[in-house]
């Protein structure tokens, strides 16, 4: 048998098996690739939102689901005293019957409910905020608005939570009170109406997530808790309110920078839950600053798992030798990302650019913990979390005109242009006979003899 006869036998047996081998190795790609793809894919909640009646649907009044998670507005009064104002069992009554209860509530909005939970705000973890976020969600694909109830505890948390994941554009109206529902002078009734008044009234769409409490309307990303007792608790420092709800109308004075990218892709934030699963959300805690502070809650919170740490620092950010000895350490040996923010109450953080520690700008440390956990549930680049920080975090207001637009503070003097005078002409009329005047002797009166 000669040479070239063998290499064409060989030709027609290898290149047959060759080919086989390819189409085998290619399956085995696709099907790896599917199965991590199955694998990556998140197991999403499901929620028996309720659908609208059809007596809602009928009416003209805007539809408002109200999603319940307990709190001191669920709240009921130990020992059934009314003026157990602050001894009380959060998370009682279930908010079906709470709406039932609110007097004139048909004349503002048609208003259905969803009982998420029914405990203290601080009893939820990460995951269930995970879940609250994704239910609202589904609950906006059939209402027009929701309000979500919550504890005021960590309410300003839960909001911003909120704030930063849910995707529908539609008013998403977070409220609660200071003093649980059947106590007397308690503002729970009053708050959650007017926040239902608030959400049907569609003037917070594209604002994101809003805080209502006593009347006042703020922004999740500056709102915070003030005061431990007090009604009026709520307050956005540096900013204060974006509106208030009063009895004749719904006043919005400000938005927020979001509503300025209405409509667009850079409205939405870059955390959509559904693309990731609960697993991915990471531990990241919070290190507060003071004189001589240790560096021993850095290095335990680390050892811990922690992925990422918020540092309240004394003035513009400032964390004591040891804080920052302990910060460099995680940093080099973990990759742990730091956000720096102050302990102030007020004031911003800027970033530097560059490095393992991101400024938070004027987020105090608990929202800054939000942003940060989420980012880094969606990556680990430390560039791609400060750009969101720096960008979607910080919510600065830019304002851009076309190449073309004039831009003047003169204001230019019209000019004026010469009056043109017509001669006029008198026309003159024929004149009237005036009557002579006859002179009259007036009468006198008779005189009596």
């Amino acid at each position: 048998m000669t040479q070239v006869v063998k290499s064409e036998i060989a030709k027609k047996i290898l290149i047959p098996l060759l080919v086989l081998s390819l189409l085998a190795a290619m399956v085995g790609v696709l099907t790896k690739t599917d199965f991590v793809r199955a694998e990556e894919a998140p197991q999403l909640p499901t929620f028996d939102i309720p659908a609208l009646s059809a007596e809602h649907q009928a009416s003209s009044l805007p539809n408002v689901i109200v999603v319940a998670t307990g709190g001191t507005i669920a709240g009921k009064a130990s020992n059934n005293d009314p003026t157990n104002f602050q001894s009380y069992a959060a998370g009682t009554y279930k908010m079906a019957d709470m709406v039932a209860q609110l007097p004139g509530k048909n004349k503002i909005a048609d208003v259905s409910t969803y009982q998420f939970g029914n405990k203290g705000s601080s009893g939820y973890s990460i995951r269930d905020l995970y879940d609250l976020s994704l239910a609202v969600d589904e609950a906006l694909k059939i209402y027009d608005s929701a309000v979500v109830t919550t504890g005021t505890d960590t309410m300003e948390e839960i909001a911003y939570f909120l704030d930063l994941t849910v995707r529908s554009e539609k008013p998403v109206v977070v409220t609660g009170s200071m003093r649980p529902w059947d106590v007397i002078g308690t503002d729970a009734p009053a708050n959650l109406y007017q926040a239902i008044k608030l959400a049907g009234s569609g003037k917070t769409k594209w604002f994101g997530t809003v805080v209502m409490l006593n009347d006042v309307i703020y922004a999740a990303r500056e709102v915070t808790k003030s005061n431990s007792h007090r009604t009026d608790t709520f307050d956005a420092p540096m900013f204060g309110a974006l509106g208030y709800v009063d009895d004749p109308a719904v006043r919005i004075y400000r938005a927020p920078a979001r509503a300025a990218k209405a409509g667009t892709p850079a409205w939405a934030s870059p955390f959509d839950l559904k693309t990731i699963s609960k697993d991915s959300l990471p531990i990241v805690e919070i290190v507060y600053s003071y004189q001589e502070a240790g560096g021993g809650a850095i290095r335990g919170l680390v050892e811990d798992g922690a992925k990422g740490i918020v540092t309240a620092g004394t003035g513009a950010g400032g964390i004591s030798s040891k804080l920052s000895a302990a910060r460099s350490a995680a940093i080099k040996d973990k990759g742990v990302v730091f956000v720096s923010t102050t302990r102030t109450g007020s004031g911003s953080i800027y970033d530097s650019g560059s490095g393992s520690v991101i400024g938070g700008d004027n987020l105090n440390a608990a929202h800054a913990r939000m942003m940060l956990l989420l980012s880094l549930a969606f990556t680990n680049d430390v560039n791609k979390i400060r750009n969101w920080f720096t960008t979607f975090g910080t919510q600065d207001v830019e304002i851009s005109v076309d190449e073309n637009t004039v831009l003047s503070t003169t204001i230019e003097e019209p000019i004026e242009e010469p009056v043109v005078t017509e001669p006029v002409v008198v026309v003159p009329t024929p004149e009237a006979e005036v009557p002579a005047v006859t002179e009259t002797t007036p009468e006198t009166a008779p005189v009596t003899p």
